[in-house]
């Protein structure tokens, strides 16, 4: 059970679902251990969060426990989607712990936003990654099938044709140098509407995260992604008719010493006590 995850099912505001998929890792496979990864190292975090005066065993938040992962990525996405789609109609916001990022078309589907807003540190825009349609590299281009807009922070990396497909208007790619400055509705479109919320852990640099499948150097700090999270809560938040209908933390591994996975617990819950205000 994800720390102070001690609501019941019926009672919760957020359901933590972990989704172990582990099928089209390109170079460092062990997301088929994130989800528990990440369970574990949040067990040191102190329950009580000084910057919002509030507990987070007291916000709801109910741990749904792992759906098993097989190696058909199509049908176990469409089964995910379903387990998260009862999330959504019982009026709670899926909390996705991954796996490789490919579970994330799972959490859009279910959701239907308008607005994907991801931390990553690739494009995720092919059609197809070595013939496969539902790689991780190919995520962002499924949301694109379900939202309207997509923003992409921390990228820094992605072949031609996505660097292409980036450049028309609805995508916008922040670059590393400038999420820091990053303002929603200001640099890129307003977060009107719902909005998903993916991390994938490698837009970190490597230096904080090396638990990952794809590291890629020059990435964000800890500190600039926690930023992101807080923003796009906040934001959504002051907008009338707008709501963020989903989170997910993606690609942690087991090839470190806990960082990735530490990370990706704690930006969970800034999320949760973001939302939760």
């Amino acid at each position: 059970m994800f720390p102070g995850a001690v609501a019941d099912r019926e009672t919760a505001d957020f359901v933590v679902v972990g989704a172990p998929l582990d099928v089209s890792t390109t170079f460092q496979p062990g997301t088929r251990f994130g989800p528990d990864r990440v369970r574990r190292f949040a067990r040191t975090f102190d329950d009580f969060d000084h910057r919002t005066g509030r507990h987070f065993s007291d916000l709801a938040v109910h741990d749904h426990g792992d759906v098993r992962a097989w190696d058909d990525a199509a049908e176990y996405l469409e089964y995910l989607e379903g387990v998260l789609t009862d999330v959504r109609w019982d009026d709670a916001v899926p909390l996705l712990l991954g796996g490789e990022h490919t579970v994330t078309v799972a959490g859009v589907r279910a959701t239907d936003p308008d607005v994907f807003v991801c931390l990553d540190a690739h494009l995720d825009l092919r059609e197809a990654y070595d013939g496969n349609p539902l790689s991780h590299a190919t995520v962002t281009r499924h949301a694109l099938d379900i939202a309207d807009e997509v923003v992409v922070l921390g990228a820094r990396t992605g072949d031609e044709g996505e660097w292409e497909r980036a450049a028309e208007d609805d995508v916008t790619v922040v670059p590393p140098e400038d999420v820091a400055d990053w303002t929603p509705g200001v640099d890129g479109p307003a977060l009107d509407g719902d909005v998903y919320l993916s991390v994938d852990v490698d837009a970190a640099d490597p230096g904080f995260a090396p638990g990952t499948g794809t590291m890629e150097p020059f990435g964000l700090s800890p500190r600039e992604m926690r930023d992101v999270v807080r923003a796009v809560a906040d934001d959504v938040a002051s907008t009338d008719d707008a709501a963020v209908v989903g989170f997910d933390a993606v690609e942690v591994n087991d090839r470190d010493d806990g960082q990735a996975a530490a990370l990706a617990g704690k930006l969970l819950r800034e999320f949760v006590f973001a939302v939760a205000g």
